[in-house]
């Protein structure tokens, strides 16, 4: 997802207030690395890094540690990580990351947007080879000497550093690194005692798609009806 999409998203679609939204998809990735690595930061990074993106998000401490309470309790919800792979109108590809305690469910609502908007649910495979599974961080810029930071993280990782902006316009630096490298770079911006504004993994396309306005925005429309959709966590595409 590329600057140029995000500032055509922005222009097409006025800004909701997702915080709610936000805020739920962020107690599942809590609840998933609670499940899988026990609820000490210190020694799960899986939780770590979603701590830090409910800090990013300003997710109310009593929030957050509810969350992590009710993912260690024994009736916890058993939350699935699931992909799934389609395409949207006019042939651009869709990666759909959910987590989800109902598959048929959740596919049933991801193939009913898709096919309302012109596209088509696909198999494994068929598309997960036009994207690249990468770490991103995305930092607050201010008192950031760039130049400094990407030599010191080229020993830790990095693949690309640029600049971009955020959902309101405001700029943001974003580093890049291979997945197996993630926890690297991790370390090593902690270490700087920087703290990113949101620390994830991205699948990251290789062949961007361009579509002229008109067909962007019926793109635009399937991606963001999935992102609103409860058991989404994510929606990679092609459009450039």
């Amino acid at each position: 997802m590329g600057r140029a999409f995000e500032k055509r998203k922005h222009t097409i679609f006025a800004r909701m207030d997702r915080v709610a939204k936000q805020f739920t998809k962020v107690g599942k990735d809590i609840s998933i690395a609670v499940k899988s690595g026990g609820t000490s930061p210190d020694g799960n990074p899986a939780l770590r890094r979603a701590l830090q993106n409910a800090r990013a998000l300003n997710m109310p401490k009593d929030k957050v540690e509810a969350a992590i309470k009710r993912a260690s309790g024994r009736d916890a919800a058993n939350y699935h990580e699931v992909v799934y792979e389609g395409y949207a109108p006019h042939g651009v590809a869709l990666l759909v990351e959910t987590a989800t305690d109902n598959p048929t469910r959740t596919v049933a609502g991801v193939r009913n947007i898709i096919t309302k908007g012109g596209g088509n649910l696909a198999t494994n495979g068929s598309v997960s080879f036009l994207f690249k599974k990468m770490g991103v961080f995305r930092l607050n810029p201010e008192g950031i000497n760039q130049d400094d930071l990407e030599l010191y993280l080229m020993d830790h990782g990095l693949d690309e550093m640029g600049e971009s902006t955020g959902e309101k316009g405001e700029p943001q630096l974003v580093i890049r690194c291979a997945f197996a490298d993630f926890g690297n770079v991790q370390v090593a911006l902690e270490a700087r005692g920087i703290t990113p504004l949101s620390a994830e993994h991205e699948y990251i396309c290789t062949v961007p798609t361009e579509l002229p306005e008109e067909q962007a925005t019926e793109v635009l429309t399937v991606i963001d009806k999935l992102e609103q959709d409860d058991d989404v966590q994510k929606v990679f595409h092609t459009l450039a």
